[in-house]
């Protein structure tokens, strides 16, 4: 009777210790998802600390103070600068650009047009901080209008929206969106005018984005004052609106110090005609007292081209 019961401890013993190591699995098992959980929250608290620390040592290089009143914070221009363009998204998923950066009816054009149709969805091009949310006015300027300053040093600016889905001082995402397309301010129909500055010079985003390809040029891009102008008009060439208007791209001029040989070329010798709804390549060269083939001469076009209202041509 004795050795039974003693066979029974000893089996209910090595039971309990079978059992153990089950229900320490189990326990383990429970608390791997909350540490799955705190390893998810301690990987974006520490992105976003990595993008903050960032944003304080890319973004303070070049700018000294932050200013919700100017569209354009002007500071020294470096000689040369990097900037990442690794992060980024495109701002709208239209690859149809309208109008080129550069001279254009005798001013500069700081920016590209893209066409958009109102209540489209804008996003933001990089991660950054929304320094400025503002209107304009009827008629005038960019009309409803966003400033981002980014990580990566550029401020990008997004004009003749229809309405903002953001606010000043706000933190975005690349990707995000913030705002929707429209036809606010001194704009002649629906589309998104979209600048890159750096230092508060206007640069042409051709030379970082490529809308017809909906993608960036290269991870990243060396601005050099040396060679910007060459960049520029290459990436124009490559990027703009395929040889029906091409405009002019000094820097100096960008930078507020006007170009008296520039301008005087534009005024006298080059002049552009804007495409109304209707018009032909005849009506226009009757007009103008000029030759369809000089038209399309000038303008690299083909006679059986399909002109666009608000198209800009050269007729002379």
């Amino acid at each position: 009777m004795l050795l039974k019961k003693i066979k029974k401890m000893a089996f209910v013993a090595m039971a309990s210790l079978a059992v153990l190591p089950a229900a320490g699995q189990d326990l383990l098992a429970n608390q791997a998802p909350i540490d799955r959980k705190m390893k998810a929250i301690d990987s974006i608290a520490l992105q976003r600390l990595m993008e903050n620390e960032i944003f304080e040592t890319s973004a303070t290089q070049l700018y000294m103070d932050w200013n919700n009143q100017f569209s354009a914070m002007s500071t020294a221009l470096p000689d040369s600068f990097l900037i990442n363009l690794r992060d980024f998204c495109m701002p709208t998923p239209s690859r149809v650009v309208t109008s080129n950066f550069g001279s254009r009816w005798g001013r500069q054009h700081k920016g590209l047009d893209i066409k958009v149709y109102i209540g489209d969805t804008i996003r933001a091009a990089f991660s950054g901080k929304v320094r400025i949310v503002k209107n304009e006015g009827a008629r005038k300027g960019f009309g409803k209008y966003v400033v981002i300053r980014h990580n990566n040093g550029l401020e990008t600016i997004y004009g003749h929206l229809s309405k903002w889905l953001v606010e000043e001082n706000q933190e975005v995402r690349a990707g995000d969106p913030i705002a929707l397309g429209g036809n606010t301010g001194r704009s002649f129909g629906s589309h998104l005018h979209f600048e890159t500055r750096l230092c508060g010079v206007a640069l042409n985003p051709a030379i970082m984005f490529d809308f017809k390809n909906q993608d960036v040029i290269a991870d990243e891009w060396m601005f050099r004052r040396s060679t910007y102008n060459q960049e520029s008009s290459l990436a124009t060439r490559l990027r703009g609106t395929g040889g029906v208007y091409r405009g002019g791209d000094d820097l100096e001029a960008n930078m507020g110090q006007s170009s008296t040989n520039t301008a005087s070329r534009t005024s006298s010798n080059v002049r552009y005609h804007k495409v109304k709804k209707g018009e032909t390549l005849s009506a226009i060269a009757r007009k103008h007292r000029t030759s369809v083939s000089a038209l399309c001469s000038l303008n690299g076009i083909k006679k059986t081209v399909t002109l666009r209202p608000g198209q800009i041509l050269k007729y002379n």
